[in-house]
């Protein structure tokens, strides 16, 4: 019989879960054992993970008892919410809740929990310099995560508080790559200026938490901000011409601009991108570059992630 330590593993299918199943299963030496919680354990990644020797259950990060099931037992679990299947910020909020009091009654040992900065306590609801959104958010995708971390740090829940950066792999996924324009080139957008902003491949995170769960007690009750790089839009402009071998501008536009773009969630990452500009110092600083390759030697800096990734960027 297997002693080692279980980690729940909720949104194992997904970027950040599923980057630390992998993490976990690809380690031989590994002490701890991986229960990949998905919603479709017939789904192909969750057949994949099974292959791999993770235990795949079924859980619903909205049914607090199907969390209840997927606890028992474990010492550790990493959650994770899911805000743009939903958009909702109170969604998330609640769903940190039931987490929270879930793993308190599973009596896990370490927690982590990936959440943001509720960016409220930076940029008060009546300051219109940035504004306002579904009533009572700056960036909702944020603010739901942070408004949720009392509720583990009043259960008493041996917690660490993970804050990610801007996902590259939003290039490949979600249509932020370099778009071409009339004349041929192509344009990279963001309402950056010429501020730098953390970012990290997706598969990082999970990477990244897997060196918190190795450290044991070390970052328990502590926030710990990952990333990879920290690049403002011409450098990044500049490293996807070398990658792609084709020239891409800049472009930098305003949030405002940007906020008008119309798709689904512009208002909201126009809002996280001022705030990623406006508080550049403490959204840089908050993300260590240093600790994050000691918790993940492998950490993929931005030149590293195209090299292995631009041929999967989109050129229309």
């Amino acid at each position: 019989m297997s002693t080692k330590k279980i980690i729940t593993v909720f949104g194992a299918t997904g970027a950040q879960g599923g980057g630390l199943a992998h993490a976990i299963l690809n380690d031989a030496n590994s002490e701890f054992a991986v229960r990949a919680v998905t919603r479709d354990v017939n789904s192909d990644k969750a057949k994949e993970l099974a292959r791999l020797g993770a235990e795949v259950v079924s859980a619903d990060i909205d049914d607090k008892e199907s969390m209840q099931r997927a606890l028992a037992g474990a010492y550790g679990a990493y959650f994770v919410t899911f805000f743009w299947a939903h958009f909702s910020a109170e969604k998330e909020t609640a769903e940190a809740k039931n987490m929270a009091a879930a793993a308190k009654e599973a009596g896990i040992k370490h927690a982590i929990w990936s959440t943001l900065e509720d960016v409220r306590k930076f940029v008060p609801l009546d300051d219109d310099s940035m504004p306002t959104l579904h009533g009572k958010y700056k960036v909702p995708h944020f603010d739901g995560k942070g408004e949720g971390d009392h509720f583990f740090a009043e259960a008493g829940v041996p917690v660490t508080y993970l804050m990610a950066s801007f996902y590259w792999d939003n290039m490949i996924y979600f249509g932020m790559g370099p778009k071409k324009g009339d004349d041929g080139k192509f344009i990279f957008t963001l309402p950056m200026g010429d501020k730098k902003m953390a970012g990290i491949a997706g598969e990082d995170i999970g990477k990244c938490a897997y060196g918190i769960f190795k450290k044991g007690n070390e970052f328990i009750g502590k926030t710990v901000g990952i990333a990879g790089g920290q690049l403002s839009g011409y450098e990044m402009a500049s490293d996807l011409s070398k990658a792609l071998n084709k020239e891409v501008v800049y472009n930098t536009v305003t949030p405002a601009q940007y906020r008008g773009f119309g798709f689904p969630g512009a208002d909201d990452l126009g809002n996280m991108f001022q705030f990623y500009a406006d508080f550049e110092a403490h959204c840089n600083k908050t993300r260590d570059l240093k600790l994050s390759k000691k918790l993940n030697p492998d950490l993929l800096s931005f030149d590293a992630w195209l090299a292995k990734y631009a041929k999967s960027i989109p050129l229309d």
